[in-house]
C-alpha cells in the first residue's frame, strides 16, 4: 500500500471493514502531508534568513515579490567563487592577497537576500547566459572593477578556452571565442562628453556625443559618481557648461543630475530593449569615516575584516543613489538598476586598503578586493539576466 490510490474490493464485510478504517486513516494521513508540503512551500523562503548554516542558496528559483538586493551577508567556507591565481590578469591595485593582505575572511562572506534565494553560481550558468553576447561596462574605476571581477569568473569557468585580452584606448576587450562572448569595458568616468577647447577642458553635461560608441550591444552596465565630487589637481575639467552657459563650478549634484538626465535621453533615443538590456549600478560606497558605521572618525577600512552585520547601514543612502532612481523613474525605456549600493555599504572589510598598488603609502578604500565584493555584484547581475 504505497500510494493513496484505491485498493481491492475484497468479499468478507469484515476485511471490507478493516480496509475502509484503514484507507481513513490514510487518507487523513496523506491529507496532512499535503498541508505540510504546502506549509514548507510558503515559508521555505522566509525563515532561512535565521540561521547562517542554511541551504537556501542551493535553489535555482527566484521567489516572486523578491528584492535581491535586501538582505544581510553570511559567512560560506565554500567561498570565494574562483582563487585569485587562476585569473592571470587582475590589475594589481584589486590583487589584495599577491599584495599581501593575511587575512581571507572578506572572501569568505555570501549575499543572502532577505526574501528569497540567490541562485548558488555555477559558471557554466554564466558561460550559457552570456553564449553569443556581446557585453559593455561604461564608467569609471567601479566599473573597471566590475569587469575584472567578471572576466575572472568567465575565465575559471572556462578554464581551458582559449581567451583574448587587449586594450585600445580607453577600450578593453575580453574574449571567450569558443562561446563568442565579448566582454568590454568603455572608461568613462562622466558618462557624458568632455572635450578641449581653447578655453581649457570643457565638462558638456547637457552633450554625450561619445555615446555613439555604446550602440550594437546586447548588455550595456552604466556607472559614474566618484570623479564628480573632485576637486584640485583631481579634477579633470577647468570649465563646465550646460546649453550656452559656462562656468568655472557649480554644485555638484546639480550637475550630476543634468548629466544622468542626459544620459537618460540618449538611452530613450537610442536603445532598443529588444536588442539591449540596459543596467545602472547604483552607487559603490567608500568607507573612509568609521562614524558611518558607529565606529570613530579615526576609524577607516583599514584593518577591518568583518561585514557590518544586519540588513541597513546607519547613513542611508547616498543623493546620488536618490537622484539615479529619481531619473530611471521618469525614463520611458526599462532599464534596471543594479542596486549595490546598500549591499556594498556594509562591506567596510572588502577594500584594498593598504594592500593596493601604493602598498602602505595609500589607504584604498573606495575600490574592491578581486575576488570579493565585484563578484557578487555580477551574481546580482546574472540573476538578473536569467529571470528577465
Amino acid at each position: 500500500m504505497g500510494s493513496c490510490g484505491g485498493f481491492q474490493r475484497l468479499s468478507s464485510p469484515f476485511t471490507t471493514y478493516v480496509i475502509f478504517i484503514v484507507l481513513m486513516t490514510l487518507l487523513k494521513y496523506c491529507n496532512a502531508m499535503i498541508v505540510l508540503e504546502q506549509w514548507k512551500e510558503r515559508t521555505r523562503d522566509h525563515h532561512h534568513h535565521h540561521g547562517d548554516n542554511d541551504d537556501s542558496a542551493g535553489s535555482t528559483v527566484l521567489r516572486s515579490k523578491c528584492d535581491l538586493f535586501e538582505g544581510r551577508w553570511v559567512y560560506d567556507e565554500t567561498y570565494p567563487l574562483y582563487k585569485d591565481s587562476s585569473c592571470p590578469f587582475i590589475e594589481q591595485e584589486f590583487d589584495c592577497p599577491k599584495n599581501g593582505r593575511p587575512d581571507s575572511f572578506y572572501q569568505k562572506y555570501r549575499w543572502q537576500p532577505n526574501a528569497c534565494s540567490l541562485p548558488r553560481y555555477r559558471g557554466q550558468d554564466l558561460l550559457r547566459e552570456l553564449k553569443g553576447k556581446k557585453i559593455l561596462f561604461v564608467g569609471d574605476s567601479l566599473s573597471l572593477n566590475q569587469w575584472q571581477s567578471l572576466i575572472c569568473m568567465l575565465h575559471v569557468a572556462a578554464l581551458n578556452s582559449k581567451y583574448t585580452l587587449h586594450r585600445v584606448g580607453d577600450l578593453s576587450t575580453f574574449t571567450l571565442p569558443e562561446y563568442e562572448i565579448s566582454v568590454m569595458l568603455s572608461r568613462n568616468a562622466f558618462l557624458v562628453d568632455i572635450e578641449k577647447e581653447k578655453i581649457g577642458t570643457v565638462l558638456k553635461l547637457d552633450s554625450i556625443e561619445n555615446g555613439n560608441s555604446w550602440k550594437g550591444y546586447n548588455v550595456i552596465i552604466f556607472n559614474t559618481w566618484h570623479w564628480w565630487l573632485h576637486k584640485g589637481h583631481q579634477q579633470p575639467w577647468e570649465y563646465i557648461q550646460v546649453g550656452n552657459k559656462i562656468e568655472k563650478d557649480m554644485n555638484r549634484l546639480d550637475a550630476f543630475r543634468e548629466a544622468i538626465r542626459t544620459w537618460s535621453k540618449w538611452v530613450d533615443s537610442n536603445v532598443n530593449p529588444n536588442i539591449t538590456k540596459v543596467f545602472f549600478q547604483s552607487t559603490s560606497p567608500t568607507h573612509y569615516n568609521g562614524e558611518e558605521w558607529n565606529g570613530t572618525s579615526s576609524s577607516t577600512c583599514k584593518g577591518q575584516s568583518r561585514p557590518i552585520g544586519g540588513s541597513r547601514y546607519s547613513t542611508g543612502p547616498p543623493q546620488a543613489e536618490v537622484i539615479v532612481k529619481q531619473v530611471l523613474g521618469q525614463m520611458a525605456k526599462p532599464v534596471s538598476l543594479l542596486d549595490i549600493t546598500t549591499l556594498s555599504q556594509l562591506r567596510r572589510d572588502g577594500h584594498p586598503s593598504v594592500y593596493g598598488i601604493y602598498g602602505g603609502r595609500e589607504n584604498d578604500c573606495s575600490h574592491w578586493c578581486v575576488p570579493g565584493v565585484p563578484d557578487t555584484w555580477n551574481q546580482l547581475l546574472l540573476a538578473m539576466l536569467v529571470n528577465k
